[in-house]
């Protein structure tokens, strides 16, 4: 499965980003699907995950309410809609896939794809 972020952008704190990331490979529909950044200095930490059919979803405490992610399997994409940026969620954002059942939803190590990552500057 080979991953491609875009989506990324600069906008104002309360602004509004639709991340995207297709994949190539013909079992894309049986993985989950993940969402990380990294912020400068940090480690790369979980945003969100959502499971093969789209029943499951899971969010870091601090997007709940805000993000969004989505999949739609026959366009093998995955979303993440982000709604009322806040500064501290500037960061690289990177998709990630890995097989089901995931190991751990948060954990980084249970994903075997990553894509490339995507720049979210929020400006306060």
């Amino acid at each position: 499965v080979q991953l491609q972020a875009s989506g990324g952008g600069l906008v104002q704190a309360g602004g509004s980003l639709r991340l995207s990331c297709s994949a190539s490979g013909r079992t894309f529909s049986t993985y989950a699907l993940g969402w990380f950044r990294q912020a400068p200095g940090k480690e790369r930490e979980f945003v969100a995950s959502i499971s093969w059919s789209g029943g499951s979803t899971y969010y870091r405490d601090s997007v709940k309410g805000r993000f969004a992610i989505s999949r739609d399997n026959a366009k093998n994409t995955v979303y993440l809609q982000m709604n009322s940026l806040k500064p501290e969620d500037t960061a690289v954002y990177y998709c990630a896939a890995g097989p089901t059942p995931l190991g751990s939803t948060s954990s980084p190590r249970s994903y075997d794809y990553w894509g490339q990552g995507t720049q979210v500057t929020v400006s306060s």
